[in-house]
């Protein structure tokens, strides 16, 4: 039996599109994206996570010489939040942005092993973590799950 599955998203052009909390998320996102140690890629890029009390935690991509001993952005974000405030109520939102060898802004989408840790932490808060992927004129690509990134997740 063939099934279809499609999702759902919203697409911002500008930052003024976004709203505010968004835009301040994307701003930070941008911000922690300019400290990345990325010496092989050339490609920088941040994430910032907004816990449920409306605080920023922000994380940034790590690589390192041994690949892959390195670690995304999203990642090192959602484990420095978890490692900083173990009793919080949850996560809100990520936002990510890339920034290009030029130093040009430009949209990041979580690679596979992102969206799976991400998942497991929307998994363990049991509602939704809404993805913003930034893009180059400072809107986004706002999904309301990470579900919607990743259908057929692990698991558990």
């Amino acid at each position: 039996m063939d099934k279809e599955l499609t999702i759902r998203y919203s697409e911002y052009a500008k930052a003024n599109d976004l709203t505010p909390s968004d835009r301040e998320l994307a701003e930070a996102a941008e911000r922690s994206a300019q400290f990345a140690y990325a010496p092989y890629s050339h490609f920088k890029v941040g994430a910032a996570v907004r816990l449920s009390d409306g605080r920023i935690v922000c994380g940034n991509n790590q690589e390192n010489a041994a690949y892959p001993s390195g670690l995304c952005a999203e990642r090192t974000a959602l484990f420095a939040a978890s490692a900083q405030y173990p009793d919080a109520d949850g996560y809100d939102a990520i936002a990510i942005v890339g920034i290009d060898a030029e130093g040009h802004r430009c949209e990041a989408s979580p690679c596979g092993a992102c969206r799976q840790v991400m998942a497991e932490y929307e998994q363990r808060q049991r509602r939704g973590i809404r993805v913003l992927c930034c893009n180059a004129d400072g809107g986004a690509r706002v999904f309301g799950s990470v579900r919607d990134l990743l259908p057929f997740g692990f698991e558990f």
